[in-house]
């Protein structure tokens, strides 16, 4: 059965990601369609896809490549998830329905529990449920299609620390959902708005300087088909 080759797209975004293919290095066709067994055709389709999100390049000689982007590039987009983060939460409190309230709140309640516990590794994955579910309540495909793509540049490039007071953190999750519930879109913004700049600080860059060239691939976080791969 032919794997659709949107899934393709993500496992193989997924793992640039995670830092699997490394900055710079191929992305031959034949090799990924072995790795995660499925024809040519959706790889294809694939990194089609990945070049138009800019997470990958074609190179003359080379072919497809995982791309490597500035240190102005990365920073460029901590700058716009600032300016679009804030419009979603204001769009929020006007669009949102009453399940997207009840997943935020929910969403919140365990975020200050395991902030108080100080469970790092959990709130990572709280808050970016969170506001992929704010992004969605937003009520625009084209927001949150654009925010959905920040995040996962953003994770790429970035490493991101643990927040010096993460219930001072969610205690402002808390804030923006109280906003979104009155239909205050104004409140909504400032408080999204804070919250973002305050969080971009917690950022570092995962390279700098000189680009850094890759030699191979690390331990996917996908399932993998080995059946024909060499050595």
């Amino acid at each position: 059965m032919r794997i659709p080759a949107h899934s393709v797209c993500t496992a193989i975004r997924d793992d640039i990601v995670a830092g699997v293919y490394e900055r710079g290095s191929r992305l031959t066709e034949e090799l990924l369609a072995r790795r995660y067994g499925v024809s040519r055709v959706p790889v294809r389709e694939a990194l089609r896809t990945l070049e138009a999100e800019g997470f990958v390049v074609t190179r003359r000689h080379a072919g497809a490549c995982v791309a490597e982007p500035t240190e102005q590039e990365a920073a460029d987009l901590l700058e716009m998830r600032m300016l679009l983060e804030p419009l979603g939460a204001s769009r929020a409190a006007q669009r949102r329905t009453e399940a997207h309230l009840k997943v935020l709140r929910g969403l919140v309640r365990l975020g200050q529990e395991r902030a108080r516990r100080g469970n790092s590794e959990d709130l990572r994955s709280l808050g970016g449920w969170f506001h992929e579910t704010l992004a969605q309540a937003s009520g625009s495909h084209a927001l949150t299609s654009t925010l959905t793509q920040l995040r996962h540049k953003i994770a790429w490039m970035y490493t991101v620390e643990t927040p010096a007071n993460p219930v001072e953190s969610w205690t402002e999750h808390g804030a923006i959902v109280d906003a979104v519930a009155r239909g205050d879109g104004e409140r909504a913004r400032a408080i999204t708005a804070l919250h973002t700049e305050r969080s971009g600080a917690s950022h570092r860059l995962r390279f700098s300087g000189a680009t850094e060239r890759a030699n191979g691939v690390r331990t996917s976080q996908h399932p993998v088909n080995m059946s024909g791969l060499r050595h």
